[in-house]
């Protein structure tokens, strides 16, 4: 049995947003629902009722109403939500328009900002006129290379609000990797600032912006915003303006919301894109927005009096997700930069001043804190602070402890799992349940998912590939260039016809009803066809003082495959003789036999995705003889120089 971590109060249920949802559903149907596993049950068996409920409990502003909540549940893919409603994204994001303070902007220590929900309807209705004045039309692209800045939402709420649909990357992604985004959607428009800060250093990215706009023809405007400089040069610069320029002169006109089917598209997403050009995923508006209210709403009991920090850039789909919260009338903070520099107190500096009480983060940066044996609690006032939100990668049961441990006792700690497939999460928590260490709470309502052994049969309390069994709304409408839907279909139904297979190795726990993560499922190893998980073998080995990080990878070996297990040393560390012996007993004793890699060698680094991801995938190319075409996507694409040195060695 997992270890309960924490437990909320009968005051904290009681006035849980989750609760008044209970008693929503309750008192709509008759039912007595007195947990969250009853409702849960009940919204996976009624799945109509449920999304309409959650449609009329957050109240989705929308001129036409659906004539239906789904249009064939067995239809999958494919199906069709809030069939005839009518509605606005950016509309039901700025519903709230008082004085109240929309976002906090920090850059580091160079620049603030702050704006209310006022001003900041204000300042979209005066950029949705410029685009509709440069002919901005429904189902065009807008796009940002920016920052995570206010200017940033402000351009992604001017262009929805016409109608356009809205991708974004953020400045720290090299320009290769920006064409292989924006160039596959072909864009109108390019919000872009001239730099950004990272680690107290100025770095100028105008140059960046130019070589994207010169490679991709259907950019007519670049929209600079001035960060780094007050007024930087764009003399030189063909189709630039800046964005005060820009803007229209009318300060007191509203926005026209166009008013559009419930399925025309908000968002384009991209994979990671590691190992070739990314996908881009197509969302849709209402089921996008009715996803994430339930999310933010009542797994993540956000209210307008809360203060909102999510540690992200505009490449990840937390940054979406994050600026739904709008809707709410809460306060967002975005802090553009490193949020360890000067040194690691700055978060925590910043969550005690603007006291946040919802703060989320990766399961990197958790990690992080813990190597540096960091504890908040005794330096920093965070009476404030009620959640922690984490994701991006899985946490081990020491790091939900070190949460309870060294940053705060009473708090919800969230930890969630979906993925930029469907801008959401499958799986996440309840505010009125209990937390167990190295486990998510619980399926997300509404979303039917269950585990699939090798033989593709449900298993509990076994390992298993996770799936989901029914549509829902947050689902991809369509991938960008794939008119027969052939690369749709096979990137999450090849496997098994009519579920969605996400990708995720996990474990469904009979007792708690809460679920393990062990990592990917297309980076399990297979040697002698025994499925090993990457996150078993890091359990181990990450917990050991002298091992900083690591990565497993499979090797195809005298037609079989052997494990091969990189190690970054932590400092004043090297990988001897001992370290691999002391390595493998670990594995052997705390894992099985099985896991103990092949061969182990010292690595001086570890790839990772922009949102905090090992690469395991790209370096396991390498490994086998496949190129890595897309460096760019990586956050540090040098580390991928000592794996392809090493190839030629590890082939003898």
């Amino acid at each position: 049995m997992a270890k309960m971590l924490w437990e909320p109060s009968e005051e904290q249920i009681k006035n849980a947003n989750m609760t008044k949802f209970m008693n929503f559903v309750n008192d709509r149907h008759g039912l007595n629902f007195g947990n969250y596993f009853e409702l849960y049950d009940w919204s996976i068996n009624n799945i109509p009722d449920f999304w309409a409920a959650m449609w009329d409990f957050s109240e989705i502003k929308a001129s036409s109403g659906y004539e239906s909540v789904v249009e064939d549940l067995g239809k999958f893919p494919g199906t069709k939500w809030f069939v005839g409603a009518r509605l606005n994204y950016a509309e039901n994001l700025l519903r709230f328009r008082d004085d109240h303070t929309a976002f906090i902007f920090k850059g580091e220590e160079q620049k603030s900002a702050k704006i209310s929900y006022f001003e900041l309807y204000k300042t979209v209705a005066r950029l949705a006129a410029s685009l509709r004045d440069m002919g901005v039309t429904p189902g065009d692209r807008v796009v940002g290379y920016m920052p995570n800045m206010i200017e940033t939402a402000c351009a992604m709420l001017a262009a929805t609000s016409c109608g356009a649909i809205w991708a974004s990357s953020a400045t720290d992604i090299g320009p290769n990797a920006a064409l292989d985004r924006f160039g596959q959607i072909e864009p109108k428009v390019m919000f872009t600032a001239d730099g950004y800060y990272y680690k107290g250093r100025t770095f100028s990215t105008l140059s960046n912006a130019v070589k994207v706009v010169e490679g991709i023809p259907s950019i007519e405007k670049l929209v600079v915003v001035p960060y780094t400089e007050d007024e930087p040069d764009i003399g030189n610069i063909s189709k630039a303006v800046h964005y005060n320029e820009f803007l229209s002169s009318d300060s007191k006109g509203d926005i026209k919301f166009e008013q559009l089917p419930s399925d025309h598209p908000v968002y384009i997403m991209f994979s990671s894109g590691t190992t070739g050009k990314p996908k881009c995923m197509v969302q849709g508006a209402a089921g996008l927005l009715v996803n994430h209210l339930k999310e933010l709403v009542l797994h993540t009991d956000l209210r307008k009096a809360d203060v909102h920090w999510f540690i992200t850039t505009a490449s990840w789909m937390m940054w979406n997700w994050m600026m739904s919260s709008l809707a709410t009338g809460n306060t967002l903070v975005l802090y553009d930069g490193n949020p360890n520099y000067p040194d690691p107190s700055t978060t925590w500096k910043l969550i005690e001043k603007e006291k946040v009480s919802m703060f989320g983060c990766s399961a990197t940066y958790i990690n992080f804190l813990r190597s540096q044996n960091i504890k908040p609690k005794e330096d920093f006032d965070l009476l404030s602070l009620r959640e922690i939100w984490q994701t991006g990668s899985v946490l081990l049961p020491e790091g939900f402890e070190y949460v309870y441990r060294e940053i705060k006792e009473d708090l919800h700690f969230n930890s969630s799992s979906g993925g930029t497939d469907i801008n959401g999460c499958f799986c996440t928590g309840s505010p009125i349940q209990p937390v167990y260490a190295g486990e998510l709470q619980g399926p997300g309502l509404g979303m039917k998912i269950n585990s699939y052994d090798v033989n593709g049969k449900p298993v509990v309390d076994g390992q298993g590939e996770l799936v989901c069994e029914a549509p829902a709304p947050p689902m991809p409408l369509y991938f960008w260039n794939d008119p027969d839907g052939k690369k749709y279909y096979n990137a999450y139904f090849g496997v098994y016809p009519g579920v969605w297979r996400h990708g995720d190795y996990v474990l469904f726990n009979s007792k708690t009803r809460g679920v393990i993560f062990f990592g990917r499922s297309d980076s399990l190893l297979m040697p002698s066809g025994v499925r090993i998980g990457t996150s078993e073998i890091y359990n181990q080995v990450e917990e050991l003082p002298e091992v900083a990080d690591s990565l497993a990878i499979g090797q195809r070996w005298q037609e079989d495959q052997r494990i091969i297990l990189f190690v970054k040393p932590a400092p004043g560390y090297h990988l001897t003789e001992d370290l691999v012996k002391k390595i493998k007993v670990t594995l052997r004793k705390n894992a099985s036999p099985r896991h103990v890699p092949a061969m182990i060698l010292e690595a001086p680094d570890i790839p990772y995705t922009f949102s905090g991801k090992k690469v395991e995938s790209a370096v396991t190319n390498i490994i086998n003889g496949k190129a890595v075409t897309n460096r760019d996507a990586l956050a540090n694409p040098e580390s991928l120089d000592y794996y392809e040195d090493i190839v030629k060695e590890l082939e003898k």
